[in-house]
């Protein structure tokens, strides 16, 4: 059995930034493995076709590129929101109006996003919504500890069940 579409991969690695010297910035070990439904889109496209055709034990090594992965940092998801919008009661709240703190918000079409709190001035909060990986080379490598044939219900659904399923990390 090799790695393809509808089938269940279970998964080590590591991520480091750029090159094997790199920083590691993410890992999965065999006792908490990455688990997932392949071709079900729940990964980075180019990080599943770099795996396609393995088998159970091979190995793998691949450097994604930014573009490739989670786009080039960009300017444009550096925004000023108003101040009013993170008061509660007409008070904010410093322990989440910090610097350097993440808070989860919603696009205008209601997406989930998350920003970093930059800076803080008297009328406005100036965010940056650039994922944490946003122009960085992701260097992977890991191997594959296990396959099987995903099951009807995980077909209509879209990811795994069972031990291991339901396991998101972004």
């Amino acid at each position: 059995m090799t790695v393809s579409k509808n089938k269940v991969v279970s998964l080590t690695y590591e991520l480091k930034l750029d090159n094997a010297s790199g920083e590691v910035v993410d890992m999965a070990d065999a006792t908490e493995p990455l688990t997932f439904l392949y071709g079900a889109g729940n990964l980075l496209p180019k990080f599943e076709a770099n795996l396609l055709n393995l088998k159970a034990n091979d190995t793998f090594e691949f450097t994604l590129n930014a573009a490739d992965a989670y786009g080039d940092f960009t300017e444009d998801a550096i925004v000023t929101l108003p101040i009013d919008i993170f008061m509660i009661d007409g008070k904010i709240d410093p322990e989440m109006l910090r610097i350097g703190n993440v808070i989860p918000m919603q696009d205008n079409d209601g997406h989930p996003l998350e920003g970093v709190v930059k800076s803080i001035e008297k009328e406005s909060v100036i965010m940056d919504f650039n994922h944490p990986m946003a122009g960085k080379n992701l260097y992977f490598t890991g191997s594959i500890l296990e396959l099987r044939d995903a099951t009807a219900e995980e077909l209509s659904h879209g990811h795994v069940h069972g031990p291991h399923g339901h396991h998101h990390h972004e």
